[in-house]
């Protein structure tokens, strides 16, 4: 950065995710210091975040993950007091926190997303069991609004019903029941609004879940190239083009800013299923943001610096909680 900045890295939080925002948050430091002494580190520990009135602050570089961190929560708070902050603003935030509206939100823009519907803790589970027959087994489970893939459950036999309810349940009373597109997994990072490299992600469970992205070392991360046809290490030009079209589209189709990170799935038809869009993607040694940002010859730190001074073009009035603008209008067709 040319002109240095009061930097406050916000890391911790009162999620379940605290522990990996806690990772996030020291290498978002570490990377900012290089270029500029004046970068705060924040340990958030409940929803007040008062230690920002002790600070002149020009951006706070948001690294909460889940909970208070990219559901609007810390978001609508800077808005309020006035500062600049990394991401997605209040509303977009909150949109893609909740896997249900997130999911109507990408069918109304024609993204295809697997076949879904909600059930409760409350319901009963012969009704539950009834909706399930209606899509196609495997189905999954997971809380409506949640980060990291916790609290999800494959049901891989209709007998597995009221465990994956009672599980899932624990995180949520709200549950999404999700078909189980079986194919690829594959994570298109998106920075200022462009697609970086294609990551496919193989686990030794065949679920990305909590465990897999951040404590087992049998998952693995290969960036895909382009090539004439598809292999282990590629995808055909048109396949990966559509990949990365459909990943913009989805980051748009929330109102997210400046990045965001989208999982989908690719069958076996070269068909491409939105699952999600994270608006505040790890940022530890094993995260896809910044493993994507390497493949794109984007350094760590040069990630960083860039996230913040899009931060410092964004303003708004104090005390007013901005909301994202999403025009539909303007999202392509697939």
């Amino acid at each position: 950065m040319s002109d240095e900045k009061y930097i406050v890295v916000l890391m911790g939080g009162i999620s379940p995710e605290r522990e990996i925002s806690l990772q996030s948050g020291k290498a978002v430091v570490n990377a900012l210091s290089t270029d500029n002494k004046n970068v705060i580190k924040i340990i958030v520990n409940d929803d007040m975040v008062n230690e920002l009135d002790n600070y002149k602050i020009d951006v706070a570089f948001i690294a909460l993950h889940g909970y208070f961190g990219e559901d609007g929560g810390i978001q609508e708070v800077l808005e309020n007091k006035g500062i600049p902050y990394t991401g997605s603003e209040t509303a977009a935030s909150k949109l893609a926190m909740n896997k249900v509206e997130s999911k109507d939100a990408f069918r109304r823009n024609n993204i295809p997303t697997p076949d879904y519907f909600t059930a409760s803790t409350e319901q009963n589970i012969s009704e539950i069991a009834n909706r399930v027959k209606s899509l196609k087994l495997p189905v999954i489970t997971k809380p409506v609004s949640n980060g990291s893939s916790i609290g999800i459950y494959i049901i891989k036999e209709y007998i597995e019903i009221t465990d994956a309810i009672k599980y899932t349940g624990r995180y949520s009373e709200e549950i999404l029941v999700e078909e189980c597109i079986e194919g690829r997994e594959l994570a298109i990072s998106v920075l200022n609004d462009k697609a970086l490299p294609v990551i496919e992600i193989k686990t030794a469970t065949g679920i990305y879940d909590y465990d897999a992205k951040y404590k087992s070392d049998k998952t693995q991360y290969t960036v895909l190239a382009s090539a004439d046809k598809s292999s282990e290490t590629t995808l055909s030009h048109d396949v990966y083009e559509r990949v990365q079209d459909v990943a913009v589209r989805a980051h748009n189709s929330l109102g997210c800013r400046t990045f965001s990170r989208v999982d989908v799935i690719l069958n076996k038809d070269d068909e491409i299923y939105v699952l999600e869009v994270n608006t505040v993607p790890g940022f530890t040694e094993r995260s896809l943001l910044p493993k994507a940002a390497a493949a794109a010859n984007i350094s760590f730190s040069e990630l960083c610096n860039t996230i913040v001074n899009a931060a410092c073009e964004h303003t708004f009035v104090p005390g007013q909680a901005a909301r994202a603008d999403i025009n539909d209008q303007n999202i392509a067709k697939i």
